[in-house]
This record gives C-alpha cells, sequence and structure tokens, in this order.
C-alpha cells in the first residue's frame, strides 16, 4: 500500500509542478503587458493519514496565489489619456456585446481593471487594449458630478457654443491733473475691449474719460461707443481727494459696495444687457486717481467667448476629463472614479486584464480618487505588469528540480514493485 501511495504522491507532485509550470509561463508571457497580475503558485499538503505511530503518504494540490493588489512598476507613457492608480483600487469599466446604429450596446454586469492604456476610439469612447470601456460619473447642467450613477465616458468633439458678453470688468489709475480751465485745456483718455454678441461675433467697445469743463475738482464723464440703446453718453464719476471714487452717475454709494453701470448695445441680433464694474466706492479698486500724468490701464477684462472647435482631451489629477477647445475654454464631460474591495485578491480574473467581483471579494466601494483608501490616480502614465523576470526564473529552476525529482521517486517505486511481483518467481 505504501509503495501505491508513494507512486501517487509522486504523481500529485509532477501535476502541482506541472500547474506551477503553467503560472511562470504565463507569468513571463504577460511580463510586459499593462496592468498584468502575476500569479504565484500556494502547495497545499493534502493528508491521507497521519498520527503518533503511522503516516500514510497524502498528495499535494498546487493552487493559483494571485497578486491583484501587488502594485506594478508606474512608468510615464507618451499617451496623454494614459492612467496609472498609484496604490490600492481599479478603474471600473464596460464591455460592448454588440453594437445599434453604429454604437455599442453595454454589458450590464461591472467589470474592473488596472490596466489604463486608454484611447479614444472614432465614436469617442475612452478605451483600453483590453477593449474595456472607461466608465465616470456624469455632470448635470450646472457642473455638479452625479454620484449615483457610472456610465461609458463619451467626448463629443462638437463647437464650443459662443457666450454673449455680459460683464466688462476695469481696472485703471486716471492722473491726478488739475481742473481744465478751458475745455481746450480738458484731457481725455480712452480705452477699447473687444465683446462677444450672441453668436459669437466680436465688436469692439470704446470707453473714453474727459475731464469735466465746469470746474468740478475731480471730476470725469465717462462715454461708451459705440452707443448703447439708452444712456452710456456722458457718465459723470467724481473721486474724492483720497482718490477713490466717491459718486458715479450721480449716486455716492455707500463705501465697498460694486461701482456698476447696467446698459445695453445692440450689434443687430437684439437688446444685449451687460454690466460694466469700475471697482468700489471708497475703496483703492478698480478706477482710482493718483498721482501721474498718463492713463494707466491695470486690467481690462470681460466674460464673452467666441465659438471654439475641439482641440484635445486632458484628464486631471482628480480625475475630471475636461474637454479643451481653441478658444481657450473647457469644459467637464465626466469625473473618474477609483474602485476598492475587501479583499481584491479574490476577484475573478478575466481576458485583458479585466476582473469581476466575487462574493470573497466583497462589494465593489466606488469614491473619489486618492480618498477612502484608494490611490492616486497618474495622469500621462501607465502600470507596468509586477512580474520580475529573475523571480519567475529562479521558480522555473525550481519547479523544474522538483519535477525531476517526483519523476524519480515514481521511477524508484516502478522498480520496488516489479521487485515485488518478482518475489512470486
Amino acid at each position: 500500500m505504501s509503495l501505491f501511495g508513494a507512486m501517487t504522491t509522486a504523481i500529485s507532485g509532477l501535476n502541482a509542478q506541472s500547474r506551477s509550470l503553467g503560472h511562470i509561463s504565463d507569468n513571463l508571457a504577460n511580463s510586459q503587458t499593462t496592468g498584468f497580475k502575476r500569479i504565484d503558485t500556494n502547495f497545499q499538503d493534502l493528508i491521507t493519514q497521519s498520527s503518533a505511530s503511522s503516516h500514510s503518504p497524502g498528495s499535494v494540490m498546487a493552487r493559483p496565489d494571485f497578486t491583484n493588489t501587488v502594485q506594478g512598476t508606474v512608468e510615464q507613457s507618451e499617451n496623454p489619456l494614459g492612467l496609472a492608480i498609484g496604490g490600492q483600487g481599479f478603474f471600473s469599466v464596460a464591455q460592448a456585446r454588440g453594437a445599434v446604429d453604429g454604437l455599442p450596446i453595454f454589458d450590464e454586469r461591472q467589470f474592473y481593471t488596472r490596466a489604463g492604456d486608454f484611447r479614444m476610439d472614432r465614436d469617442g469612447y475612452l478605451v483600453n487594449g483590453g477593449n474595456y470601456f472607461l466608465q465616470g460619473w456624469p455632470l448635470d447642467a450646472n457642473g455638479v458630478v452625479d454620484r449615483t450613477t457610472l456610465e461609458p465616458v463619451r467626448v463629443s468633439q462638437q463647437v464650443f457654443n459662443p457666450i454673449a458678453t455680459s460683464n466688462i470688468e476695469i481696472s485703471a489709475n486716471i492722473p491726478a491733473i488739475p481742473p481744465p480751465a478751458t475745455a481746450i485745456d480738458a484731457k481725455s483718455f480712452s480705452t477699447q475691449i473687444q465683446v462677444y454678441d450672441q453668436v459669437g461675433t466680436r465688436h469692439a467697445v470704446t470707453l473714453t474719460f474727459a475731464q469735466m469743463t465746469d470746474g468740478t475738482p475731480r471730476g470725469w464723464n465717462m462715454t461708451i461707443t459705440p452707443n448703447p440703446v439708452a444712456g452710456g453718453i456722458d457718465i459723470p464719476l467724481i473721486f474724492g481727494q483720497n482718490g477713490r471714487i466717491e459718486s458715479f452717475d450721480g449716486l455716492t454709494g455707500t463705501p465697498n459696495t460694486a461701482v456698476d453701470y447696467a446698459f445695453e448695445m445692440d450689434f443687430g441680433l437684439g437688446n444685449q444687457p451687460i454690466s460694466l464694474n469700475l471697482g468700489r466706492f471708497n475703496v483703492a479698486q478698480g478706477i482710482t486717481q493718483y498721482a501721474g500724468k498718463d492713463f494707466s490701464l491695470r486690467n481690462l477684462s470681460q466674460n464673452g467667448v467666441p465659438p471654439g472647435a475641439y482641440s484635445g482631451l486632458a484628464v486631471r489629477e482628480n480625475g475630471d476629463i475636461a474637454v479643451n477647445y481653441d478658444n481657450g475654454q473647457f469644459r467637464i464631460v465626466a469625473r473618474v472614479p477609483l474602485v476598492a474591495f475587501s479583499d481584491a485578491d479574490n476577484l475573478q480574473r478575466l481576458d485583458g486584464q479585466g476582473f469581476m467581483r466575487t462574493i470573497e471579494s466583497g462589494e465593489a466601494q466606488v469614491t473619489d480618487v486618492a480618498s477612502n483608501g484608494v490611490g492616486k490616480l497618474v495622469v500621462g502614465a501607465l502600470e507596468k505588469s509586477n512580474v520580475d523576470i529573475g523571480t519567475e526564473f529562479t521558480k522555473l529552476i525550481v519547479a523544474q528540480r522538483a519535477y525531476t525529482a517526483n519523476t524519480k521517486v515514481v521511477t524508484a517505486a516502478d522498480e520496488m514493485l516489479q521487485d515485488t511481483i518478482n518475489m512470486k518467481r
């Protein structure tokens, strides 16, 4: 019985080392696969009978020991959409199971991956090398992240809609010069700003500040050109002795309240309301009057935007995916979360470095980047395989020697059985 037991034990050893060799070959084959997690071998002893006085040979079983939580090397990539996770966590991804009208239909099951070699396909989806589609939290019309749902990220390359100018801000210093003796001596200063109408057409608006000719000290008249629908001509602006705005358009305002002038322009598309902000009453902000001889413009800005064409896509470190336009604007279309598991080593492995949750892995915990135990997002980088070739070759040598040793046991047991049979002769 013990000879047969020794032979079956050695055969189980051959099977176990064969499985170990399979794990090693899988690791070596995927040593350059993005996001691949190596498989180690866990040998387990199976006992037939064992006591203080007797022990019967049992067998050995080789089980895979997954390393899903072991970090691979993070390396910079030329792909600007490449993403790597520094620490724990997985990307939530979807898998297509068909198409309708040329667009993919997605499997209702949830998939996960560490392979962040994403690229944008022809339909605007972000897809990695394993054909998994990156999922993110969508944003509503107000730009608020909707954390109640995950959906495949799709980028639109449509034109960025123009925004009509509704606000102008100016910050400048008008020189503190004496009142003019005559109208001919009055000084005036002008500055121009480009504003945009409802369809994104650019128009020039000029602000002119001219000294009052009625002898009012520190008094100026502001004029807007072209003429607004109503008003906009010779709006009185008076400074106090401290060089700050004392009154505007006949109103002496409460200190630290905004100095705004509301007017409407007609560029051929109907009335367009615009608010001009000149600073604050009795505060050294916006328009001031201090010493000098020349008009000094510090800032002149407006909030209008011309039409913009798609110019690129960028992922930020907090997971925001931003579409950039050639007019200097951007639009956030989604935010990429990370997913954590209580026991990620018990996830079910799939083709293309994909994973699915199991009962043993625990529920998927979707959370913001760098929070609740998940790692940070490294943009423009990829996580390489966590396989070390030197270590794998060492294991290969050990597996080969162990396999050879087990064959010797089988040979020896076979010869001993043959000797036992020959005893009858």
